[in-house]
């Protein structure tokens, strides 16, 4: 070895990093997350770990916004990314692309989430939940037909009430197949519900795992429940074991058989009822029997002869007769006052009698009109009187009267000056008494009074 023949650590890592690179551009590892680092800068440092072996990861900011949780230590996840060398400390790492929680980390999250959605738009409502037929006839079972399931709610039912009827949809209940498979069944049991008379329907599988339980916690699953003409029982898991259909179901049960046992009344309660109403109709049917026989004995008391029924009869039609010429008599009377009303009626309205009193109105009218002309007439004789004496008092007879006269020329206009006569003009004068005819022989002027200014 020489000095010419050796290359620079940077670029040994150089190199490195794109052999990584090129020959690992895409690797999904699954491990538990330890030395998790979360720094101001928003990107995730942790090292990811089995039992026997670590690889330290990065997650830049830009990749791990989009991840749908916040890791932890201890936390088992599933990181997909592509290998590559840190060059500065010639650290070997995964660069994260993507990151989700492994086995039931991520089917909680996923049931989580689930949950909250259909939950705000109100598939969990009490208020849409369908109540359970009071009397349970048929039941139809949504689950595996080799399972432990049906042979338990069976049994329930054969020892608490035979007479309900069961029928089965056989479906698988874990599986990718499951959910389609359920979602069918519950389709076809509605279809179905009125040709077999199903009153109910039973949802359920036994225990299991979360991811065992999968198929019951999708939402196509949910949304079948929820779109049921039929009331859904769901019957899922153990006591402790909480699904998807549960919530969206009309009724939860803790396990299969407690589903059977609370559609299904008790056969000894049942029993228990029937031997009292027994009771109650044996002595209601004897009670019966007493009062009929009673009866009978009154009847047989009260039988008479033929012939007394006879008399009894005629009697009987004897007092109807009364009764009916009564009644005749007082219906006959009582058209024949009706009919005196209506001649008076239409005497009231006969052309003579109109005429009458169209006469009669006339009369009067002709009374009022006369009173009317005497009055209006002394009326305006009074305005008369009143404007003859208005008119007398600016009369120019009323002024001749009191000394004054009025002088006419020979055409009779009155005179007001001396410019229109001549010397010996013809003059009227108009007295109180009388009119003076006079010749003109002197005509004297008086001037005009002065005005000032």
């Amino acid at each position: 070895m020489t000095t010419r023949d050796a290359i620079s650590v940077t670029s040994l890592n150089r190199m490195a990093r794109s052999l990584l690179e090129n020959h690992f551009g895409n690797v999904i590892v699954e491990g538990e997350i330890s030395n998790l680092s979360m720094p101001g800068s928003g990107h995730w440092y942790l090292t990811l770990k089995d039992e026997g072996s670590q690889i330290r990861c990065a997650m830049f900011r830009n990749r791990n916004m989009s991840a749908g949780f916040r890791p932890r230590d201890g936390m088992q996840v599933i990181v997909r990314g592509k290998l590559s060398i840190y060059e500065g400390r010639g650290d070997y790492q995964l660069i994260a692309e993507a990151i989700e929680e492994a086995g039931d980390g991520a089917l909680r999250r996923c049931f989580e989430q689930l949950k909250q959605r259909l939950s705000a738009e109100g598939l969990f409502d009490v208020e849409r939940k369908r109540p359970l037929p009071a009397h349970t006839r048929h039941i139809g079972v949504i689950t595996s037909a080799t399972g432990a399931v049906i042979r338990d709610i069976i049994s329930v039912l054969r020892r608490r009430f035979p007479a309900i009827v069961i029928t089965l949809f056989p479906v698988v209940v874990q599986g990718t197949e499951a959910p389609a498979a359920i979602v069918r069944a519950i389709a076809n049991a509605n279809r179905r519900r009125e040709e077999l008379g199903l009153d109910v329907l039973i949802v359920g599988r036994g225990g299991g795992s979360l991811e065992d339980l999968q198929a019951f916690n999708e939402e196509s699953v949910a949304r079948a429940i929820h779109g049921s003409a039929l009331p859904v029982v769901s019957a899922v898991g153990h006591e402790t074991d909480f699904t998807i259909a549960d919530f969206v179901a009309d009724l939860r049960a803790p396990t299969p058989s407690a589903a059977a046992e609370l559609l299904s009344p008790d056969r000894q309660e049942y029993l228990q009822v029937l031997a009292g109403y027994e009771q109650i109709f044996s002595k209601l049917i004897r009670e019966r029997l007493r009062q009929s026989t009673q009866q009978l004995v009154w009847l047989i008391r009260q039988l008479k002869h033929p012939g007394r029924r006879l008399q009894e009869h005629a009697q009987t039609l004897d007092i109807l007769e009364g009764r009916l010429l009564r009644a005749t008599r007082h219906r006959i009377s009582a058209a024949a006052q009706r009919l005196q009303q209506l001649q008076h009626r239409l005497l009231l309205e006969s052309p003579r009698h109109v005429i009458q009193q169209h006469s009669l109105r006339q009369t009067a009218l002709l009374h009022r009109l006369q009173q009317g002309l005497r009055q209006t007439l002394r009326d305006k004789q009074s305005q008369l009187a009143l404007l003859a004496r208005s008119l007398d008092s600016v009369s120019p007879l009323s002024t001749l009267h009191r000394g004054y006269s009025i002088t006419f020329d020979a055409q009779g206009q009155v005179l007001r000056d001396t410019k229109t006569l001549q010397i010996g003009a013809t003059i009227s004068t108009r007295l109180n008494d009388g009119t003076l005819r006079s010749t003109v022989t002197e005509l004297l002027v008086t001037a005009a009074p002065k005005t000032e200014n």
